[in-house]
């Protein structure tokens, strides 16, 4: 008796065993081997088809897709903020660059511009004069010198004073230049600084051909600053010049004018040479501005004033003044900048 199989791959319904071995005609089927044939042959796929994966293959596909998908998962939400930055960057420089590609184009900046700019400056704004401009660099290095004779015999407590001048220091460590004529025959010397110490001051050195002295002050201000000195080399007629002093004693006075000589010859009333090499400048002087600085406007020392020339015995200026050139003034202190 044959053994009824439990599952077949044919899609037919199964039949009864009883009819099994027959056929739809109510014959029986040629022979066993036939019907297995007829059976593997159901079961097997199509041709060109490709065959079922086993059900392991497809588990572990599965398994893959999952398990891809989760990493994918995982790196979006590792990353997620600085994509979320990234993203806000891009989209910041976006609107920057559709900001600048509206807005207007810019001009290159001619010299028009800058003259036009300049001129508007020029006309809406006062400027101080070139005068004003040196008179500041040099301010704090004039000083005021009296010269203090012997005490009035009627008074020992006063002094009579014999000299009233000007002065310009050169080292912070006191040391002024001013005039031999308004020191000399001084038993005592004062003089006065710009921020209004008073100190005495000793005489170092004279130079009587140039009429020059080289005092110092005992005490000085803690933010003294002397003057810079310029080598007259390079002056030439018709440059413009300050003069600085105390014409009278009253001061600081500032004149100003231009150079109207160099190298001049100074002669006394009596007809006398007394001074060589001299600066000629128009710059308004009197009595007391003697040993004041004749100034650039770059504020730089050129010059010492020394003297006026005055046909008549008024000693009041009448537009020519005379200054020591600063070379032969810095000799005088055994030291040359230039």
């Amino acid at each position: 008796m044959r053994k009824t199989s439990l599952y077949s791959s044919s899609g037919r319904a199964r039949s009864d065993p009883r009819t099994a071995g027959r056929s739809a005609g109510g014959s029986r089927s040629s022979s066993p081997s036939a019907a297995g044939a007829s059976d593997r042959a159901a079961a097997a796929p199509p041709r060109g088809a490709a065959p079922d994966a086993p059900p392991g293959d497809r588990v572990q596909e599965g398994g893959a897709a999952a398990a891809a998908g989760t990493s994918r998962r995982g790196l979006l939400r590792r990353y997620e903020r600085v994509l979320l930055v990234a993203a806000g960057a891009t989209f910041a420089l976006l609107l920057v660059v559709i900001h600048a590609s509206l807005g207007p184009v810019q001009r290159p900046l001619t010299q028009d511009d800058i003259d036009a700019a300049v001129m508007r400056t020029l006309e809406t704004a006062t400027l101080p004069s070139p005068a004003a401009r040196a008179y500041d660099v040099v301010r704090s290095s004039v000083v005021r010198v009296r010269g203090f004779g012997e005490p009035d015999p009627e008074n020992a407590e006063k002094e009579i004073e014999r000299g009233v001048g000007s002065g310009v220091v050169i080292v912070d460590n006191g040391t002024i230049l001013t005039n031999l004529h308004v020191v000399v025959g001084s038993k005592r010397i004062r003089v006065v600084f710009a921020d209004g110490t008073e100190s005495d001051a000793t005489v170092l050195g004279v130079q009587p051909e140039h009429d020059l002295a080289v005092i110092r002050a005992r005490t000085v201000p803690d933010d003294l600053i002397p003057a810079t000195l310029r080598s007259t080399a390079d002056l030439r007629e018709g440059d413009q010049v300050v003069a600085v002093g105390f014409p009278f004693g009253i001061g600081p006075s500032v004149t100003s004018g231009v150079i109207s000589g160099l190298r001049r010859d100074y002669f006394s009333p009596e007809g006398k040479r007394v001074l060589s090499n001299l600066i000629q400048f128009d710059a308004a002087a009197n009595p007391g501005s003697s040993g004041g600085p004749l100034v650039t406007m770059d504020g730089e020392v050129v010059g010492i004033v020394t003297a006026i020339l005055n046909p008549t015995e008024q000693r009041v200026f009448v537009g020519i003044g005379f200054a020591v050139p600063i070379e032969n003034a810095a000799a005088g202190v055994g030291m040359s900048p230039f």
